[in-house]
């Protein structure tokens, strides 16, 4: 198999060009082409004067690949392809004593649960959290009728939080084994559209995510796992430094010897219990900041001139960054094509906004979270406070959006360009806030550290330079986002354990280890192949490989 990369065609190409097209670029005759398949495919909006391209990445048979393969051995975009197939890493042993367990059944838990089952190994999955359908109830519940359940919400339950997200299924971690192309793939199997195989920049929405999830449990349990549901982990047992089961929230206690750490970054309870436990863990920086909306219509015309509405480029998307003379980064975050802005908090009286996307992208707005970095040493009471001190900012800033908001899961909002003078809102212009159960207009400046606060007003300014009416007056501020990443690091060790609990194996954002559906599901698979070869090393000699 030989790979193309950077083969360029116009956007309005006929549907049968592409293989004329890897000919020409081969100098090879039709014949001589057996079969290709498109591997990535993205648009290069650079020059948009000049017309947008499609730019091909594609694997291709050929009759005679050696001697095509010399004839270009100089050129970079032309090479063998490469093994992106999935690989096992190990098989469980006929008889294993204990079954591991794996804790939190978002992108990460869901991965490192499929893997142990496809190896044999029965996970046992526990997920404080209700099942998808149940669980999306009760989160329209909060949107629609003001009413949280603590235990079932965005952040909690089957799917975990990317589920009420853009399903976004991209990332810039780096992936040797190409695991990522292994989640994709297991989507796919499951329901997902085929196209999140080479589109640029995949994502499937909340309501195809549903049904993917739910069929991936079913494959799990089907190859002898079990997923329980409503049960929350709120002790460990741990001797001589080594896990050796857990309980649940219901008193009952699992034996077990591994267990993949799998929580998502809003699972505070459990992170105050592991820090009692003394399981190693570390602050770590994170961001905060406000969730902006624009009409997406502007945003498309900014980033693709007369291709504006291409049915074949579908909503735009931006990525920016301003460094502020405070020596604060400012950065959009979690950018939601034709989406929504959601309530995201877990917690009593408390306000979290996040974005969110359906497959279509076909809501009004565009919306992405405008956040500002901010480190450990920022945390109340500095690095001396602890690894705990990120979740009390936290808590201290989604207290005061609450009560900004008047109460009743309101969020604060601002238009831009009140904030950016400093005064309150009082009414909107055009664009209106998507964000359920509403939004309650005030002056955002208290929603924030000051710091934050003079650095995005500093950006926004900068960032309209970039995009044509980003600073625009009416453009809606919700506030606030500060669930960017987890704020703290559960630390593991080369082998996947942590650095000081043998047999428990941190994984995914809630341990500091990945950031989106994607990472997370990668980080998912490393793990469970890491618990899988330590239990082989365990048991598979005394009682014979599977």
């Amino acid at each position: 198999m030989l790979r193309i990369t950077e083969l360029t065609l116009p956007i309005e190409h006929a549907q049968d060009a592409l293989a004329p097209a890897i000919c020409q670029r081969l100098k090879i005759a039709a014949a001589d082409l057996q079969s290709f398949t498109v591997f990535k495919r993205a648009y290069d909006a650079r020059r948009k004067g000049a017309g947008l391209s499609f730019v091909y990445t594609v694997d291709c048979e050929l009759r005679d690949e050696a001697a095509v393969l010399r004839r270009f051995r100089e050129d970079r975009h032309i090479g063998p392809a490469p093994d992106t197939r999935y690989h096992p890493v190990a098989a469980a042993p006929a008889h294993l004593p204990r079954r591991p367990l794996v804790i939190g059944f978002g992108p990460c838990g869901l991965f490192a649960a499929l893997i142990l089952a496809q190896a044999g190994f029965r996970p046992i999955v526990l997920e404080r959290g209700k099942p998808v359908r149940q669980r999306t109830k009760d989160t329209w519940g909060l949107w629609r009728k003001n009413t949280l359940n603590p235990e079932s919400n965005v952040q909690f339950g089957e799917g975990g939080a990317g589920l009420f997200s853009d399903g976004k299924l991209y990332s810039q971690i780096k992936d040797p084994k190409f695991y990522g192309r292994k989640v994709l793939h297991e989507f796919v199997a499951a329901g997902a559209p085929e196209e999140i195989l080479y589109v640029s920049k995949p994502h499937i929405g909340t309501f195809r995510l549903t049904g993917v999830v739910t069929r991936m449990r079913e494959q799990i349990e089907a190859l002898g796992g079990e997923v329980r549901f409503g049960q929350r982990v709120s002790d460990l047992v741990i001797e001589d430094g080594a896990l050796r089961g857990v309980v649940l929230d219901g008193g009952e206690t699992l034996e077990a010897d591994h267990a993949v750490l799998a929580l998502g970054h809003s699972a505070r309870d459990t992170f105050r219990m592991l820090h009692a436990r003394g399981v190693y863990i570390e602050a770590k920086p994170f961001s905060v900041g406000f969730r902006i909306e624009h009409p997406q219509s502007l945003i498309d015309r900014a980033r693709l001139g007369r291709y504006a509405g291409h049915p074949l480029l579908g909503a735009a998307d931006y990525k920016l960054v301003h460094h502020a003379a405070n020596g604060r980064s400012v950065y959009s975050f979690c950018m939601c094509p034709g989406g929504t802005v959601v309530a995201a908090t877990s917690e009593p009286q408390r306000v979290v906004t996040n974005g969110m996307s359906q497959y279509s992208r076909n809501e009004r707005n565009a919306n992405a979270g405008i956040v500002v970095g901010i480190s450990p040493e920022d945390f109340p009471g500095g690095v001396a406070a602890g690894p705990l001190a990120g979740i009390a900012l936290q808590e201290e800033l989604e207290s005061r959006a609450y009560g900004l908001g008047g109460g009743d899961y309101l969020a604060p909002g601002q238009l831009v360009g009140d904030f950016i003078k400093g005064q309150a809102s009082v009414a909107l212009g055009e664009v209106e806030p998507s964000y359920k159960p509403g939004v309650h207009l005030t002056d955002l400046a208290s929603a924030l550290p000051d710091y934050a606060i003079a650095a995005i007003r500093e950006a926004l300014p900068a960032f309209d330079r970039q995009i044509r009416g980003f600073a625009r007056p009416d453009a809606v501020f919700t506030g606030v986002e500060t669930r960017t990443s987890s704020p703290l690091r559960i630390t593991r060790g080369e082998d996947g354990q942590s650095l000081n609990t043998r047999g428990l194996y941190p994984a995914g954002e809630g341990a500091g280890y990945a950031g989106g559906i994607l990472s997370a599901g990668v980080d998912g698979i490393r793990v469970a192949e890491a618990l899988a070869v330590q239990m082989l090393a365990r048991h598979g000699a005394a009682t014979g490989a599977a």
